[in-house]
């Protein structure tokens, strides 16, 4: 039996009692640390530090760096400069998504690519695969020497402050600032998250990523500060609809029939999937991503059937009752003809259909002012 990996914060788990891990694409990582509820409350009202070194991160580098992600992306590779960052998808030949992620450019031919845990081997091929012969572009898989910190909510930015001399007021989102200090160790900063809320994902290398856990949580304490397991960490990205790979997105969807479209530049030039999204999208989605709400009494899990007028019509891609709402509401790719909000569905829950309704998306949306 293979052992679980686990990040540099693993040893640190063991302070909070109420901490529990679990086997996540084979890591053992934090479902929770104190409470899902109490975490995800955190973040909204607060803030919460998220341990997501099992992250991958790939440097893309070369001459042709450039070149090479614009013809693998959907997203315009092209409009990014140094100290930006987009989110981006690798599609195939069919307009399935291989991958999402996010890319910084870090200088002018060397680029980081954040993908996901379970596809770094998966993505590393599909990368290498696609490097023509003439091409100047090395890639690299950095994922063990880096980690990833993510601090998420209202507050974040005043506990960062703290401890870092680097001005975070006007750094906007997708910026990020390399070579700072936090906590006293190198770090990259970047105003992203994966919450709905403000915040920030901090990169320093495995070595210091203890002591940068350990002091943000004992400055930001008095604040509210707590840390944040994978249960949370869904939660909130689902009220704000943001996509988990392997849920909302996978080889059998495309970034159009998952509502990503603005990620997705069709008039850029060619990228591999390019030619099956332009056909997807002149003939019309024949399935999208919708929000629905149980008017019935019973929570929507993720595959259970959807149906309307007694069809099957699609199913459920992620669903919880939404800890800041109490309401009972699910994710569902379902028959574009059955998108329309407030039509009436149901969904099948331990073989009972209980009604439904498509609602609007996303459930949460952070007040800016």
């Amino acid at each position: 039996m293979t052992a679980l990996r686990r990040t540099p914060i693993y040893p640190h788990y063991a302070i909070y009692p109420e901490a529990r891990c679990i086997d996540f694409g084979g890591w053992e990582l934090p479902v929770q640390f104190i409470g899902i509820q109490k975490e995800h409350d955190a973040v909204r009202q607060r803030a919460g530090l998220f341990d997501v070194s099992h992250m991958g991160e790939l440097i893309v580098r070369g001459r042709d760096a450039a070149s090479f992600l614009q013809r693998m992306t959907t997203n315009d590779v092209e409009r990014l400069r140094s100290g930006h960052a987009q989110y981006t998808l690798l599609c195939n030949p069919d307009g399935g998504v291989v991958e999402d992620l996010l890319i910084y450019q870090l200088d002018q031919d060397e680029y980081m690519l954040v993908v996901n845990a379970a596809n770094i081997e998966k993505d590393m091929h599909w990368l290498l695969a696609h490097v023509m012969d003439h091409e100047a572009v090395f890639v690299t898989n950095r994922s063990e020497q880096i980690a990833l910190l993510a601090l998420q909510g209202p507050l974040a930015e005043h506990i960062l402050q703290q401890v870092t001399q680097v001005s975070l007021q006007n750094l906007l989102p997708f910026q990020f600032i390399t070579g700072a200090s936090v906590c006293g160790v190198a770090a990259l900063i970047s105003r992203t998250g994966y919450t709905g809320e403000d915040g920030f994902e901090l990169y320093v290398q495995a070595e210091d990523a203890a002591q940068v856990w350990l002091d943000l949580l004992s400055i930001g304490e008095p604040l509210g500060l707590i840390p944040a397991g994978l249960g949370a960490r869904d939660t909130l990205r689902f009220e704000a609809r943001l996509p988990l790979y392997g849920h909302e997105l996978s080889e059998e969807i495309t970034p159009l029939e998952a509502g990503l479209g603005m990620f997705v530049k069709l008039n850029k030039g060619e990228f591999i999937g390019r030619d099956a999204l332009i056909q997807q999208k002149s003939s019309g989605l024949p399935r999208k991503l919708v929000g629905l709400e149980l008017i019935d009494r019973g929570i929507p899990r993720a595959h259970y059937p959807v149906y309307a007028q007694g069809e099957l019509i699609g199913e459920v891609t992620t669903g919880t009752q939404s800890p800041t709402w109490k309401r009972n509401l699910g994710l569902a790719l379902v028959n574009a003809k059955y998108s329309v909000l407030d039509t009436k569905i149901e969904v099948e829950i331990r073989g009972r259909l209980l009604q439904a309704k498509i609602v609007p998306t996303p459930f949460y949306k952070r007040n800016l002012t």
